[in-house]
């Protein structure tokens, strides 16, 4: 019975049978809460470093095939083994510090950017019982994590002492704070429906998974998830063609190394966190009765969106600066704001209705916005005056002096 009380939730078994065993060590009741966080956070933090590991290989394998390529394929089966000789090679090589680097902003920006990655799985709900932390104002927590990356590219563009790092940086802010207004207006309305900003709250209240009720938001936080993130097609603070190699350059070693590190494990974190947002999260057949269950369920939706997010970045072109800033400010933004004043309110009219009215009302809300936005924004396009060259007389360079002028007698 144990054995099978171990497998349906090995999490809690292990927390209570460590608990035991400080109680029997005479530790306080304070101290034992403190010791299991920390032991928590250090195992929750591990994992989630070794998980880029095999982040890593699988995205440049998948990305290898989508291009007609190997991928990694000499160290180990399937080159399995390649992050892992990456990771030994970053970790043995020289730290170069450019001269009259400003040395704090400088050596705090990796650790930034690494940590607000990993602040964001403490709110995660793994299972019914397995959290980090229950916060009841998880969503505000999240955007302020969010935030502390945008400030670890910022002291890493400012404390670089270089032109080209400072002009990523800046590119990189404008677009990262650009695309969370959509992103918070859609969190709005997901906080709006289940009645609260807790994480765990959200994905309990998800009898229908979010996705069924607000189709067009699930695609307004994918799409401005994925360029918070500065992940193709909107890498432009990374663009190799006009910035060298953005607000990084003039990092090596372990330094540059974490902030490698931060963009695969931010892709797979934003993954897990939408699924528990839209897609129930934990919740699935029996995921009550073994909680086991619902780390899997997590897993394997998270899993999906992840390999989506890569699909798009190994198959679609690099969009331009105004480009991407149109697309947030001139569709996502409007689309979303539009979106949350009807949601609140159809969501008021209908508050004692069933569920299946609820559900129909909702999608057929989505899809007429969502055409009413592509209309509008595929005429704006078409309106668009475009100047053309052969059209227009150039310019020619002609003598203004009388005296150097046909028929002038000169």
């Amino acid at each position: 019975m144990k054995i099978l009380e171990f497998l349906s939730d090995p999490i809690i078994v292990i927390q209570e049978w460590i608990i035991q065993l400080f109680t029997n060590w005479g530790v306080t009741q304070e101290w034992q809460t403190f010791l299991l966080y920390l032991i928590g956070s250090a195992i929750l933090g591990t994992s989630a470093l070794l998980i880029t590991l095999v982040l890593i290989w699988a995205e440049r394998k998948i990305i290898g095939r989508l291009q007609d390529r190997l991928g990694p394929n000499r160290i180990g089966p399937w080159g399995i083994f390649q992050p892992v000789a990456d990771m030994l090679k970053i970790f043995i090589k020289e730290h170069i510090i450019p001269d009259e680097v400003d040395p704090i902003p400088y050596h705090i920006a990796p650790i930034i950017s690494v940590a607000s990655v990993l602040l964001m799985w403490a709110i995660v709900p793994f299972s019914d019982n397995v959290r980090g932390s229950d916060l009841n104002v998880a969503i505000l927590f999240l955007l302020g994590v969010g935030g502390l990356g945008e400030l670890g590219v910022i002291l890493a563009g400012w404390g670089s002492n270089n032109k080209y790092s400072m002009l990523a940086a800046f590119r990189a802010s404008a677009q990262m704070i650009s695309y969370e207004v959509p992103m918070a207006i859609v969190l709005l309305i997901v906080v709006i429906l289940s009645g609260s900003m807790s994480l765990g709250d959200i994905v309990s209240s998800q009898n229908i998974a979010n996705i069924f009720l607000l189709p067009l938001g699930a695609l307004i936080f994918f799409i401005a998830s994925i360029a918070e993130n500065g992940r193709a097609p909107f890498d432009l603070a990374e663009a190799e063609s006009e910035l060298v190699a953005g607000f990084n350059m003039e990092y090596s070693g372990l330094k540059f190394g974490m902030f490698y590190v931060a963009d695969f494990l931010r892709a797979f974190t934003s993954s897990v966190i939408f699924a528990s947002i839209f897609l129930g999260g934990w919740r699935g057949p029996g995921a009550e009765q073994i909680p086991i269950l619902g780390f899997f369920y997590l897993l394997i939706k998270s899993t999906i969106i992840w390999f989506i997010g890569v699909w798009i970045r190994g198959s679609m072109p690099r969009f331009r600066v105004d480009q991407m800033m149109a697309i947030t400010w001139k569709f996502l933004t409007p689309l979303s704001l539009a979106l949350l004043i009807v949601i609140a309110f159809v969501n008021k009219l209908l508050a004692n209705s069933s569920q299946l009215i609820q559900v129909v009302v909702f999608l057929i809300i989505n899809f007429v916005l969502f055409y009413i936005g592509f209309l509008i924004s595929n005429k704006l396009i078409n309106e668009k005056v475009r100047m053309e060259v052969s059209s227009h007389k150039r310019v020619l360079a002609q003598p203004t002096n009388i005296f150097t002028q046909p028929n002038s007698g000169g």
